[in-house]
């Protein structure tokens, strides 16, 4: 069988800065007391496997504003989904030692969405409304700002005549999806300006996944059954090979689906650690 892994799969720039950044100061609180407890403003990643390696390292997961409320010490490592201004105000407010990993791109969206609203403009962020990025990047905008997720959701956005607008995007949404809900958004004739922060190596993932998938009989694609950028991967792939499996890690692998298969297809998240990518090949390999 022949058995091909996407180069790109795996931990992006951003996450794995993220991941390291927590195990290093996992590490120096086993050498420093004053560094203790350490704390991730949400789980590090959306990996399990992840998350559950840091708990056993004495990293523990605040979950609301209201635990940060009633930190008295410690490091909170902010996680590289970003988080609104508040937030950051608050943890000063508790005294902690702050330790920023958010990621640079999304970094720069929240500097856009700042400037732009302060101006006047009213922002539209192209994303999920529920996931933490997002969250983060309205917690930047100085009014209300408008999440659409879906054409419908574009379809029925209505602003007073002569509103002017500013079009971001999660970084991690589906780069053609992005393009659709922008064409509708357009269409109404506000004033608008549109930014594509997409992440590039997010519209890689994406492009290189399509292909592998329209190629080979099975695709496998990894990652956290909460990683929103994973279950977008899973969407394009499945578009384009109707053998495409959604797993987490080598466990939920079913044997059934790769019989009398010829070619698989090996893609995974930006929260996908690469020991977990290497065993499902490792076993996808020798098995078949």
């Amino acid at each position: 069988m022949k058995v091909v892994v996407a180069k790109t799969a795996g931990f992006c720039f951003g996450v794995k800065r993220a991941v390291d950044t927590v195990y290093e100061q996992a590490a120096r609180a086993e050498e420093n007391e004053k560094e203790k407890p350490i704390y991730t403003y949400g789980p590090i990643i959306h990996n399990e496997e992840v998350v559950r390696d840091l708990e056993e390292k004495g990293v523990r997961v605040l979950n609301s504003e209201e635990e940060i409320g009633k930190l008295s010490g410690g490091t909170v490592i902010i996680r590289s989904h970003g988080v609104s201004e508040r937030v950051y105000e608050l943890l000063e407010r508790q005294g902690v030692n702050v330790v920023d990993a958010t990621c640079p791109f999304v970094k720069k969206i929240h500097r856009i969405v700042k400037e732009e609203s302060e101006k006047g403009k009213t922002i539209v962020i192209v994303g999920s409304g529920n996931h933490p990025e997002v969250e983060g990047i309205r917690g930047w905008c100085s009014k209300e700002a408008f999440v659409v997720e879906t054409p419908e959701e574009a379809e029925k956005l209505r602003f007073p005549e002569g509103t002017k607008l500013c079009i971001v995007s999660q970084t991690t949404f589906n780069y053609n999806k992005f393009q659709v809900l922008v064409e509708i958004i357009l269409k109404k004739s506000y004033d608008s300006i549109v930014v594509n922060t997409i992440c590039s190596a997010t519209h890689e993932r994406q492009a290189e996944a399509r292909q592998l998938a329209s190629k080979i009989d099975v695709m496998l694609v990894i990652g956290g059954k909460h990683s929103s950028n994973t279950q977008k991967l899973f969407e394009i792939c499945r578009k384009e090979c109707n053998n495409t499996y959604y797993i987490q890690t080598i466990r939920d692998l079913q044997e059934q689906w790769l019989e009398g298969r010829r070619s698989v297809g090996i893609t995974a998240g930006a929260s996908t650690p690469n020991h977990i990518i290497e065993e499902v090949h490792r076993n996808v390999r020798i098995k078949f």
